[in-house]
């Protein structure tokens, strides 16, 4: 899946990252020359400096905990953060291993602003969901695992875990119509992976994140449509009422069960809605209003620079 990226917002970024072969940052140039010796005292010159600036950033996150913005994990402002480096990022060093280091200074921020940890549906031989959750949130952040959907969202939904790591919707995994009926609401924030291609070795499973707290746009976004619907519907029907109402579907999952006359239907869509956005009032084939149940930061592909 591609993405568009952001644009670079910060002062240096804004005039163009420096070109391989340009002026030295550093001071002197004597490591170039110096020997092995010198490359390593040039090294851990460069350690210290990111180390310094870590800490620094540590001390900006303390500050917007002690602030009261209501969470600490923010999945649209995350993946603007990595698009934005990403635009800038030039050199040897491969961007997917850009990708994981933000990732990992991501998870530990989010930590230092209060207690975050996992739930995770993994009934998988090869822990795939697990692996998935590790990746994105850090190898280091709390985590326990669950054999349904069920039992992870219920941790979530209790207040016991801050985020669940759910099975991508298909006709065998319909967790999502719980999400339909759930209150307090609980709402889809995030897609994993969010980096594509895949390395080697990476688990290649698709997964969804939900949380009690809604999602926040990345400016590069793909929402999740609830429905209720006639159990006789026709997803040529549906996807005609969106596209004439301007909504671009993406993907449709139905869930019809024997008997019932009610069809729950869920739709993925371009862009990130808003419970008001008035072109959820123009779809005729519903039983009523549809829900908005999420949205997440559309993944990176592989290769942007």
């Amino acid at each position: 899946m591609s993405s568009s990226v952001l644009p670079a917002n910060d002062a240096h970024a804004a005039s163009g990252p420096a070109e391989p072969g340009g002026s030295d940052p550093t001071p002197g140039d004597g490591w170039r020359t110096g020997g092995l010796p010198a490359l390593r005292a040039e090294l851990d010159r460069i350690d210290t400096a990111l180390h310094d600036l870590l800490i620094q950033r540590a001390g900006v996150v303390e500050y917007v905990a002690r602030s009261g913005k209501p969470a600490a994990f923010r999945p649209g402002r995350e993946a603007s953060i990595v698009r934005r480096l990403l635009v800038r990022h030039y050199g040897a060093l491969p961007p997917v291993a850009l990708v994981r280091i933000w990732r990992e200074l991501l998870a530990g921020t989010t930590s230092m602003q209060g207690g975050f940890s996992l739930a995770v549906c993994d009934s998988d031989r090869g822990a795939a969901f697990t692996q998935l959750a590790r990746e994105h949130f850090g190898a280091l952040t709390p985590l326990r695992t669950y054999t349904s959907a069920g039992q992870a969202l219920a941790d979530v939904s209790q207040g016991g875990a801050s985020v669940a790591v759910l099975p991508y919707p298909s006709d065998l995994e319909n967790w999502w119509v719980a999400l339909l009926h759930h209150e307090p609401r609980l709402h889809i924030i995030a897609r994993l992976p969010f980096w594509t291609p895949r390395p080697d070795g990476s688990p290649a499973t698709q997964a969804l994140v939900v949380a009690s707290t809604p999602p926040d746009p990345s400016g590069d976004d793909r929402s999740f449509l609830g429905l209720e619907c006639d159990s006789d519907v026709s997803r040529t029907r549906l996807s005609g009422e969106l596209t004439g109402a301007g909504l671009k579907p993406e993907t449709m999952v139905l869930e019809r069960r024997q008997g019932s006359p009610i069809a729950n239907v869920l739709i993925e869509v371009e862009g990130a809605l808003a419970d008001d956005d008035i072109r959820l009032s123009r779809l005729g084939a519903v039983l009523r209003r549809p829900i908005v149940i999420g949205s997440y930061a559309t993944p990176i592909a592989g290769g942007v620079k």
